[in-house]
């Protein structure tokens, strides 16, 4: 093995610990934590480590305190962002069967962030609980929502706002479930 690929071989190794193996409250890894364990040359490592993750249906993804991602980020933003390792594709309904959550409950969650979306980002707890309510039984409203956040789907402010938090910006894709959305509204009713 060259000394190049043993260089980045061993990287990937540190790489993979660190986003794979939980260490603080929230899963995956600050930029300034990969720069300091890997270099100033991470973002090439994490490039690298996708690339060995397509086949695994598994990607690096990038998430910006920021709510928009950039498209040319710099090193330093780099530095403030998390990475996770999420699913490339998307699960199979048997698969979202298998990781314990309802199809009302992820319809739930879906409705939520859309609303919350549509909201410019935040919106009040009570407003979402009344739309909520007139989709969900009502006793499963509250501990919906506070299931969402408990995961980090959701995070709720001292004013009772609710904002999307980071399991969100890394696992939904947001642009896709609001043109799923509106593709379902703007179909034609199916006839007799």
């Amino acid at each position: 093995m060259s000394k190049r690929k043993a260089y980045y071989a061993s990287k990937l190794k540190r790489a993979v610990h660190m986003l794979f193996y939980r260490r603080h409250k929230k899963p995956g890894v600050k930029g300034w934590e990969l720069r300091k364990v890997l270099g100033s040359d991470y973002p090439k490592v994490l490039n690298i480590l996708d690339d060995y993750l397509k086949a695994l249906d598994l990607k690096v993804k990038t998430v910006f305190e920021e709510e928009k991602p950039l498209e040319k980020p710099s090193l330093e933003q780099l530095d403030r962002a998390r990475f996770y390792i999420t699913l490339r594709g998307d699960l199979t309904p048997k698969e979202a069967k298998m990781i314990g959550w309802r199809i009302d409950d992820l319809a739930g969650l879906a409705i939520t962030i859309a609303y919350i979306i549509s909201k410019k980002g935040k919106a009040p707890r009570k407003e979402v609980e009344e739309l909520l309510h007139e989709k969900l039984p009502g006793w499963k409203v509250g501990l919906n929502l506070d299931r969402y956040i408990r995961y980090g789907y959701l995070a709720q402010d001292e004013n009772g706002q609710l904002y999307l938090d980071w399991r969100t910006r890394a696992e939904v894709d947001q642009k896709a479930l609001i043109e799923l959305l509106l593709g379902a509204k703007t179909r034609p009713e199916p006839t007799s």
